[in-house]
């Protein structure tokens, strides 16, 4: 009895999705030089969406009918009045990606924050129900598995609609098995743990082992993949609005910017580098974040 007494009294170690202390994970983070460029820039996108407002020169939807296709300030013809130079209505382009900049990191957000919180309670359900349950959970996110995540991001789409929101809908669905299948490896690999044996004996429900007690102790391949996924959701929200299934014109999301400038790459090329270029940094710069809070947060790869 004094033994059961002692397991039942036993507490859960507790939640550290960063190792040791915030001095450690930082000592990791920062010897990644990439990292730190990644996170700088990470930082320089969220200021400048936030205040695409006050530092955007013209509404992004502003037409300017005698500037068509006007080139960039430092090119023969161009102004200051269009640092970036116009697209082919004469809309500035800078403004537009600054205000896209707010799109492509409510898309990022919209999408990680949906596939984590659904993948979350199927990888928790997975692992903890077992049987039949976890059979059929897994094999569904298997099927999803096989086709190519951008093939079937446009069949959802098409079935759904060309717009934003579905696009972001889209996008949710096809990295939803990558959450699921990184929660049930975590939350098995914690269910052998005697705390959670502890908190059984002590009478704690499914619930709350789930969410209170192993969920916490799951967070640091989250934080990783979520990171990873804020990237990749903005690269593939930019190829439907390239395909013309995501936002729709004149919205300034870059992928739809880039889709409405082929056919000026020869005489007008800023048209299309810069959409271009922004979503090559921006992706580039949660990769590189998350490769730093993947060898900051694994303590396998602690120095």
């Amino acid at each position: 009895m004094a033994t059961l007494d002692t397991v039942a009294v036993a507490a859960p170690p507790p939640a550290a999705p960063l190792p040791g202390s915030f001095a450690t994970f930082w000592r990791g983070f920062s010897a990644n030089r990439g990292a730190l460029l990644g996170f700088a820039v990470m930082l320089g996108i969220v200021v400048t969406a936030l205040l695409a407002g006050v530092i955007a020169p013209h509404a992004p939807d502003e037409q300017f009918r005698e500037h068509f296709l006007s080139p960039p300030v430092w090119q023969a013809g161009g102004s200051w009045q269009f640092p970036l130079g116009t697209d082919d209505v004469g809309r500035d382009i800078l403004s537009r990606l600054l205000y896209g900049a707010r799109l492509s990191l409510l898309i990022g957000l919209v999408v990680v924050t949906l596939a984590l919180a659904a993948g979350t309670v199927l990888g928790l359900t997975a692992a903890f129900l077992g049987g039949t349950a976890d059979v059929a959970i897994m094999r569904f996110m298997d099927i999803v598995l096989v086709f190519p995540s951008l093939l079937l991001a446009i069949v959802v789409v098409a079935i759904l609609g060309p717009s934003l929101l579905n696009a972001m809908l889209a996008v949710a669905v096809v990295t939803l098995p990558n959450y699921t299948r990184l929660v049930r490896a975590a939350a098995l690999g914690e269910l052998a743990r005697d705390y959670v044996t502890a908190s059984r004996c002590a009478g704690a429900g499914t619930l709350r082992l789930m969410f209170d007690t192993v969920l916490p102790n799951c967070t640091a391949p989250l934080i990783v993949q979520a990171t990873l996924g804020f990237s990749g959701a903005i690269l593939d929200a930019a190829a439907l609005g390239f395909l013309g299934l995501g936002a729709q014109p004149p919205t300034p999301e870059w992928g739809t910017m880039l889709a409405g400038a082929l056919q000026f790459y020869q005489r007008a090329w800023w048209v299309l580098a810069f959409p271009g270029v922004s979503i090559l940094v921006t992706v580039l710069a949660f990769n590189l974040l998350g490769d730093g809070l993947r060898d900051a947060l694994d303590p396998r790869l602690q120095r």
